[in-house]
């Protein structure tokens, strides 16, 4: 064998090596949440609004931020069955502060299955579009084992962040469904939502529209979980929840993390389990000491977990609240 061909040949070898190293490495790499301190200008407020449950995507330069608000005329989080709607809120930081640019879900004619209400936002890029998947309910559809409006999963898509917005025009869940997270994992949409009883359900469809068949219909049978983000790294299917009840962190409404290897069946708890608390530590050092923190969402850019946003109430007000991670994750 020549020279330059041994050469070449040690070349590939070494270039192979690198790249197995490099696929064990996110492969295994261990998901971990330690959180900057904040600015304590940051989030998305609105006087006279109850702020709640943000996603958050970037398009070129600006970080687009979609949440649910009702006006403050009562009791935290009285109304929202009634009044929520989500809007838009964009900023050049992930951080923010968010300005108010639009309302994107609000009431519309009767006859529509969210006419009445839009909550719960979680925002996606799927192909060439922005799709915005929410639960809604009309004025007069009960649940019948609670007497409340029926609440259900839909979307809104568009070829553009800033709209305009094409809301579906029935949902795509049929039942009680609330906390959509969505996962677009190779030619198939998995939709992972919860009933009223907080029953975990995870189904799956071709398109982003449906029709989803149910795959799992009890997927966390040993104790009550909400508020749904689903991600997936090269190995592992992951959710990123709420311990409604704490069963699983011995912590009520704290953060878990979850794993499959399949994304299907046999979801155990991640170590570590925990991913927040109810502490924000914001840059001047001060603590909020948050009632209710929830609805956790990821920020992930270029293939990194970089930010988590939650919902938080301090007992006076409630505003979506970003924090970063000191390390960025990379999962894929």
């Amino acid at each position: 064998m020549k020279l330059c061909e041994k050469i070449s040949n040690m070349k590939k070898y070494i270039l192979l090596i690198c790249a197995l190293m490099a696929y064990v490495t996110v492969s295994c790499q261990d998901i971990g949440f330690d959180f900057e301190k904040v600015p304590v200008s940051s989030g998305f407020k609105m006087d006279g609004y109850w702020i709640w449950g943000g996603s958050m995507i970037k398009v070129d330069s600006a970080y687009h931020l979609f949440a649910s608000r009702w006006i403050k005329n009562g009791a935290f989080p009285e109304g929202y069955r009634q009044n929520s709607e989500i809007v838009r809120a964009s900023s050049k930081s992930p951080l923010g502060p968010f300005r108010f640019e639009e309302v994107v879900i609000g009431e519309r004619d009767s006859s529509y299955w969210d006419s009445n209400m839009a909550h719960n936002p979680t925002i996606h890029k799927i192909g060439d579009e922005y799709v915005l998947f929410y639960i809604g309910s009309d004025f007069t559809t009960l649940n019948k084992s609670s007497g409340t409006l029926l609440r259900r999963v839909g979307y809104a898509s568009s070829r553009s962040i800033t709209g305009p917005w094409k809301r579906s025009d029935e949902p795509i869940i049929i039942s009680e469904s609330n906390n959509p997270a969505v996962l677009v994992d190779g030619k198939k949409v998995k939709l992972l939502f919860r009933d009223s009883n907080l029953r975990v359900f995870l189904s799956e469809s071709e398109s982003y529209k449906g029709p989803y068949k149910i795959i799992n219909d009890n997927l966390w049978p040993v104790c009550k979980l909400e508020d749904f983000y689903l991600f997936k790294t090269r190995d592992r299917y992951h959710i990123i929840c709420e311990d409604n009840v704490g069963g699983v962190s011995g912590h009520v409404r704290w953060g878990v993390h979850l794993f499959s290897a399949d994304g299907i069946k046999d979801w155990k708890p991640y170590n570590p389990v925990v991913v927040y608390d109810h502490d924000i530590l914001f840059s001047d050092d001060s603590v909020l000491h948050c009632i209710r923190r929830e609805r956790p969402q990821l920020l992930i850019q270029e293939g990194k977990i970089t930010h988590l946003i939650n919902g938080v109430y301090d007992g006076n007000n409630s505003w979506c609240q970003p924090v970063g991670l000191k390390q960025p994750v990379r999962i894929y």
